[in-house]
């Protein structure tokens, strides 16, 4: 039996791979994944649900409930003109990537993709027949998406691009002139921009902006998994054009039929309950984050100070050989290449790990004498 040429042409995720090599004494600070326990009142309202007995299929879109608190999280979080009618509840993020790209992309279709960027990003325009070009993301600008250099990159065979703010690997945040500029490009060309933002809510010192405020041709991706640690939950959305939304929903619909009926409601207390969680999260976040940075400088490694999600992306000779050499000290990170060609001289630290984990794996960095 033979696979599909579409298949044989991307790889298993490297973040996957370096999470297999996670042995009993590691710190894994590979895996984009929360350690805080999801709210109590969210794991309630699915004990609340299951005694209902609300385990049988939804609407493809998702229960009606759920998608009117999610535009009014829009409408008023990030001022998005969005409707009931215009979201569909996915299978996480990841799933509103992958119904986004295979609704959009036919065969040599080229799409935009930030690079270094989230893995997903080519292996989704690769599957849909579509050539993914990498928009070089730069050390020197913090890791921005500069609408310049990708409007550089538009060709009549461009069909879309894609953003990430905050960004992972990177932990970088879009100032609104960046998101503007590349809402303008799709306007101007025609081309739709698919705005990952699922990390939007984790952020330091900076504003979020959406790219849905400035253009219609935009296709909004959150999810639930890192802001309110419901990574096991696999739910998220995607909020498009009315003119767009039934083509995306024909994937939605073919691939997993409905989102899990529990995570839903799960869903649906997270965004209607109380959020005191989201900002005791968000401030530890930043604690970690000043420690994770501070140690590296004073290894004498160059970290840029990301302003969001949870991710430094620090850039240092070989880093492929300090990825070796972690590992043997039971510290498990990521190598840049991992996330694009322009990953090449760095790694990705997740500092999604408790405080005590961090500061013992730095202390075992520093032991390499790097």
């Amino acid at each position: 039996m033979k696979p599909s040429k579409r298949v044989q042409c991307i790889d298993l995720s490297g973040i996957r791979k370096m999470f297999d090599m996670v042995g009993e004494n590691s710190i894994n600070l590979a895996l984009g994944e929360p350690d805080f326990d999801t709210p109590v009142h969210i794991r309630e309202a699915v004990k609340e649900a299951l005694d209902e007995g609300f385990t049988h299929y939804t609407g493809n879109t998702g229960i009606v409930e759920l998608r009117e608190a999610i535009a009014h999280k829009l409408q008023t979080e990030n001022q998005i003109p969005a409707s009931p009618e215009s979201i569909i509840v996915t299978v996480g993020a990841s799933g509103a990537l992958y119904s986004s790209a295979h609704a959009l992309v036919d065969d040599g279709d080229e799409v935009i993709i930030p690079d270094p960027g989230f893995v997903a990003y080519d292996a989704c325009v690769k599957l849909s027949g579509g050539v993914p070009i990498p928009a070089q993301l730069k050390d020197d600008n913090d890791f921005r998406m500069i609408p310049e250099d990708v409007l550089e990159l538009v060709t009549a065979k461009t069909k879309a691009i894609i953003m990430n703010s905050p960004g992972n690997p990177t932990g970088a945040v879009l100032e609104k002139e960046d998101v503007k500029g590349l809402a303008d490009i799709a306007t101007d060309h025609n081309l739709t921009l698919i705005s990952d933002e699922i990390y939007d809510k984790i952020i330091y010192g900076k504003k979020h902006y959406s790219p849905a405020t400035y253009s219609d041709n935009v296709v909004t991706i959150n999810g639930f998994s890192k802001t309110y640690a419901m990574t096991g939950f696999r739910i998220g959305y995607l909020a498009a054009p009315p003119t767009l939304t039934e083509e995306l929903l024909k994937i939605h619909q073919y691939s997993v039929t409905c989102t899990t009926s529990l995570a839903q409601k799960a869903a649906l207390a997270a965004l209607t309950g109380p959020q005191d969680s989201v900002g005791e999260m968000v401030a530890e976040f930043k604690r970690r984050r000043d420690l994770v940075v501070g140690r590296l400088r004073d290894m004498g490694i160059h970290c840029n100070l990301p302003h969001g999600a949870f991710y430094v992306f620090p850039s240092t000779d070989n880093p492929e050989k300090f990825v070796e050499e972690a590992l043997k000290k039971d510290v498990v990170l990521v190598p840049g290449t991992s996330f694009g060609q322009y990953g090449a001289g760095h790694f990705r630290i997740s500092y999604a790990a408790s405080y005590q984990n961090l500061e013992e794996a730095m202390d075992r960095l520093e032991s390499i004498g790097w």
